[in-house]
């Protein structure tokens, strides 16, 4: 991180710290000990070191579909585009959301509900997003559980991601 990267980090810190509602500041970062050093010099605390910023490129990922007993419905309104995969009786299982900027994806909300993991439809929903979105990259910020779906993907790490905030504060699990 240039010297510059850190004053920057240290301002964006300052300026959370100042908030008074509660206020994340998320940071993605090749040198995640200097910026983690910046924001707690400021008064933040750092709540998570173990998010990835992720990227793809979008025709390069696999596709996958769902397994039998579930269907894909994707909807393209505006510049978002929103994957959800139903059982037999309607219910989702997963769900995701890309909002299309350019030509980048930026993937978001990835989720697959308890009762349906561990059954592929993860990779579905990527798949859907992949082929539904109108863009050529994909990026994305991925839970430690999601890290291994994405990379299983094709989905390369490109920096560290921290998540801060100001004292007393928890991060929603």
């Amino acid at each position: 991180m240039a010297l510059d990267g850190v004053a920057s980090v240290a301002g964006l810190a300052g300026l959370v710290r100042r908030e008074q509602e509660v206020t994340w500041l998320t940071v993605p970062t090749v040198e995640p000990g200097r910026a983690a050093a910046a924001i707690e010099a400021a008064g933040l605390v750092v709540l998570k070191r173990s998010e990835k910023l992720m990227t793809v490129e979008l025709g390069e990922q696999p596709r996958s579909a769902p397994p039998p007993g579930y269907r894909v419905e994707s909807r393209v309104e505006d510049s978002v585009v929103r994957v959800e995969v139903l059982d037999r009786e309607g219910d989702v299982g997963a769900r995701g959301t890309m909002g299309v900027v350019g030509d980048d994806g930026i993937a978001d909300r990835i989720e697959t509900l308890p009762a349906h993991r561990r059954r592929g439809l993860g990779s579905a929903v990527m798949s859907a997003l992949a082929e539904a979105a109108p863009a050529r990259h994909g990026l994305l910020i991925a839970s430690e559980d999601g890290q291994r779906l994405y990379a299983r993907l094709g989905w390369r790490t490109v920096a560290d991601v921290l998540i801060a905030s100001t004292p007393g504060v928890t991060y929603p699990e």
